[in-house]
């Protein structure tokens, strides 16, 4: 029987430029994923070589979306090819921190690269892999533009190296205001007033929270963002970045309480939906269904700006609601924890760097927004891009944020941030020694940081 292959485009690389006659081909070469019909085992991936033809030239892009995410950037991309006849060729790897490492050292790196976090930022930026973006970017409309933590997230030794292409709001607690108007409940603004009431829910007979760790081998992670976002609260941002780079060690008091201060929630059985035992064991995505149960399961649920996508299938933006993780210290007001997505240039060319100079402006940002599923750290983006009251809360928290971190084990070390920070967690949860478990983590993270 004959094997029918179907080619998607955007699993391996999308041509984003229009095809004009008479314009010289750059090829580059990617890898494609190639799902296949079949009734004998084949490989799944071929190697293959793209003609991109273009009037004014092209840019490579590697990055790790797909889906609506790819379709999104590329009409957010489309006005600046047509503009300029500079047309883009997106790679997409699911290994882009190796990728990108491997093409470095054969010295075939893409033109521009899509990175999820700052530390790869540096990293390559130390190794001397980046074209520093301020010798050619407009830096004082740039600060008009972006928060100066965004600026400092993107930047190594005092030069640019990045545009902040998408960003995430993690402070967040997401409730159904049809529950809390049933209950007569009212959104807390500070720390006290969330755990009061929590305190009512349960004496209502009612489960205050929703939370969820499990996440394969990634368990764990959804409790590293609620202790880094205490840390915030209770420590402040200069802590926080000196626990981030170790400079304090695990075992260090203000790191303890911020632990201590998630146990209280987390450990706490009557707070949590389905107890400790729930919580280790249910998938972060499904943690937030109990929220639209009928009674309710739970009528908190702390995450981040893309848990929405997992909401239960019927669920409606009217079905629901957000507000900001309450301060807890007030000389640190409302910090905002996030992350994002940073873009990089590797080879200085004309084309390379017009591209980087668009991503630089509102207009893709607006783009972007207006379909959904996204939020930006652009200050120059009207609210009134963003297709509900909802994302506009979050747009306006994370541009305006006068103390915005990163999140913290994004920044750290692999072996720590996303190893025994996670399992620190998990065994948390489950009811371990505090102390045993900050030593275990402080132990590699010696070894990580080398000291």
């Amino acid at each position: 029987m004959l094997q029918r292959v179907s080619w998607i485009l955007w699993t391996g690389i999308v041509v984003g430029s229009l095809l004009l006659a008479g314009c010289a081909p750059r090829t580059v070469t990617v890898t494609v994923e190639v799902p296949v019909e079949r009734t004998v085992e084949v490989e799944r991936t071929v190697e293959v070589e793209v003609p991109v033809l273009t009037s004014g030239g092209a840019v490579t892009v590697l990055g790790v979306w797909g889906g609506t995410e790819f379709e999104s950037f590329s009409a957010a991309v489309e006005p600046f090819t047509q503009e300029t006849g500079v047309g883009m060729a997106f790679e997409t790897s699911r290994e882009l921190s190796t990728v990108l490492v491997t093409r470095v050292e054969a010295g075939n790196p893409p033109d521009l690269a899509i990175l999820p976090n700052p530390g790869l930022l540096k990293e390559f930026a130390a190794a001397g892999a980046l074209v520093p973006l301020d010798t050619f970017i407009d830096m004082d409309q740039l600060q008009e533009d972006y928060a100066q933590a965004w600026i400092e997230l993107a930047s190594y030794e005092d030069h640019l190296y990045g545009i902040w292409v998408k960003g995430a709001l993690k402070s967040l607690v997401w409730y159904s205001p049809a529950a809390f108007e049933a209950g007569g409940y009212e959104v807390p603004t500070t720390w006290e007033e969330m755990l009061a009431l929590s305190d009512q829910i349960v004496a209502d007979g009612g489960t205050p929270w929703c939370i969820g760790l499990e996440s394969g081998a990634a368990s764990g992670w959804p409790g590293t963002d609620w202790i880094e976002d205490i840390m915030l609260r209770t420590a402040g941002p200069e802590v926080y970045d000196q626990w981030v780079n170790h400079e304090i060690p695990w075992t260090d008091p203000a790191v303890k309480t911020a632990w201590e201060i998630f146990g209280e929630i987390v450990r706490n059985e009557d707070y949590v939906w389905g107890g400790t035992t729930g919580v280790l064991s249910t998938f972060f995505g499904d943690s937030p269904t109990p929220l639209f149960d009928d009674p309710p399961g739970c009528y908190m649920h702390r995450q981040a700006s893309f848990i929405t996508s997992f909401f239960p299938e019927g669920v409606t933006a009217e079905d629901y609601s957000v507000f900001p993780l309450p301060g807890i210290d007030p000389q640190y007001g409302v910090p905002a924890l996030g992350a994002g997505d940073v873009i990089v240039m590797f080879n200085d060319t004309p084309e390379a760097r017009a591209f980087m100079e668009y991503l630089a402006t509102a207009q893709p940002h607006e783009i972007w927004a207006a379909r959904g599923g996204f939020i930006s750290p652009h200050r120059g983006v009207s609210l009134d891009a963003y297709p509900d009251e909802i994302t506009r809360v979050q747009a306006e928290t994370l541009a305006g944020a006068e103390v915005f971190r990163f999140d913290g084990s994004d920044l750290m070390p692999t072996a720590v941030g996303s190893g025994t920070f996670w399992t620190g967690v998990m065994d948390y949860v489950a009811g371990e020694d505090l102390d045993a478990i900050l030593e275990m983590i402080e132990a590699s993270a010696v070894d990580a940081y080398g000291g």
